[in-house]
């Protein structure tokens, strides 16, 4: 089996754009049609001549989802624990260049963070990070994975990628899952949006999910980050490189995220505005192709949008979050990497997912009803 290194030299970005905008009302319709649909199949259901096929893929990605997941919501909430970080990265406020505070928690004040998370309600967290190998390593994450292992049910994270020795040591400490966006699959321009750090090693990061299978872990998450390149043509790398980590690491989960860029401090312009409909067409387009996958929509997302999200194809949503170290109880006015814009809190969501005829997934969730 080659590897998705390989795979993805023989494709052409441009070739691939040229290939989405170019199906056809015909093509479209064979894709809904189709019992098991294609990676070409999924460049149709992204394609501009898909859209008013809107209301029909909602419909399908709703029966689909309720089919393998049921009629219920995962809730998770990210901790930030550092916003330390050697990279330059255009997009995001934790960047080496933007000349702000840095903070990376201490002990006790990981325990005060997952106290108030955990008075949320929540049994389900994600661990997050800058990119700084001499602060936040992979003694730093086990470290911080002991601290709290016996508090969460699950614990996930998102960090810097790592060596598989080093992602076997976080595998083996109780790390449920792993998320690593590749941001854009734009190699062209890549090295623009990342100019300095070890993220500008565009292979290295290409490769990542294949060290994180290899080492063993429940669950891959991928991404792309919508607002920097053509969001159809990153898409379907992003789903390319989905079908092959599917067949090369079969015992794993997988899920994709949908972070569409927010304002932060001394970040770029987006590149490309994703509109509600676009994202909406996008989150279908995936459950048509993949009826196993997890889906999850981040609190970036308006109050309105996420209203309405929950029945079509979505399966896990964050809460009250907040994108800063410290933010929940230690340091509320530290550098956020981005702006949130549901600040709605964990009850309200719960609430919310419940109302919709959804049951949200979460410790705690009969109390925070009361």
């Amino acid at each position: 089996m080659k590897s998705f290194k390989e795979r993805f030299e023989e494709e052409n970005w441009d070739k691939i754009k040229l290939s989405i905008y170019s199906k056809t009302t015909r093509d479209v319709e064979q894709a809904l049609a189709a019992e098991k649909r294609s990676l070409e199949d999924f460049k149709a259901l992204i394609s501009p001549a898909a859209i008013p096929y809107l209301e029909q893929m909602a419909q399908m990605s709703n029966k689909l989802t309720q089919k393998r997941f049921g009629k219920t919501i995962q809730m998770y909430a990210p901790m930030y624990l550092s916003n330390e970080c050697q990279n330059i990265c255009t997009y995001c406020g934790f960047s080496f260049d933007n000349k702000v505070k840095r903070k990376t928690l201490s002990d006790a004040e990981i325990l005060l963070e997952a106290e108030a998370i955990k008075k949320q309600g929540f049994n389900h967290v994600l661990l997050v990070t800058g990119e700084a190998n001499h602060t936040v390593h992979v003694n730093y994450f086990k470290h911080a994975v002991e601290l709290l292992k016996d508090q969460f049910a699950n614990i996930s994270i998102e960090v810097q990628p790592l060596d598989t020795d080093e992602y076997k040591i976080l595998h083996q400490c109780g790390v449920y899952s792993v998320l690593v966006y590749q941001e854009t699959y734009h190699q062209d321009v890549y090295k623009t949006y990342h100019p300095k750090g070890k993220k500008s090693n565009f292979n290295y990061r290409l490769e990542t999910p294949d060290r994180i299978g290899e080492a063993g872990f429940h669950k891959i998450g991928l991404g792309i980050l919508l607002g920097l390149e053509d969001w159809r043509t990153d898409s379907f790398f992003c789903a390319m490189h989905l079908d092959y980590l599917q067949k090369a690491y079969w015992k794993s989960k997988f899920s994709i995220s949908f972070p569409r860029m927010r304002p932060a401090e001394g970040i770029i312009e987006p590149n490309v505005i994703v509109t509600d409909k676009e994202l909406v067409q996008l989150i279908c387009a995936y459950r048509l192709l993949n009826e196993e996958v997890e889906l999850s929509i981040s609190t970036r997302e308006s109050e309105k949008f996420r209203d309405n999200i929950i029945p079509l194809g979505v399966t896990s949503m964050s809460a009250g979050s907040k994108t800063n170290p410290g933010g929940y109880a230690v340091e509320p006015q530290s550098l956020e990497q981005f702006e949130i814009s549901d600040e709605r809190d964990a009850h309200q969501i719960a609430q919310l997912i419940n109302r919709s005829g959804y049951e949200p997934v979460w410790k705690d969730w009969d109390h925070a009803l009361a």
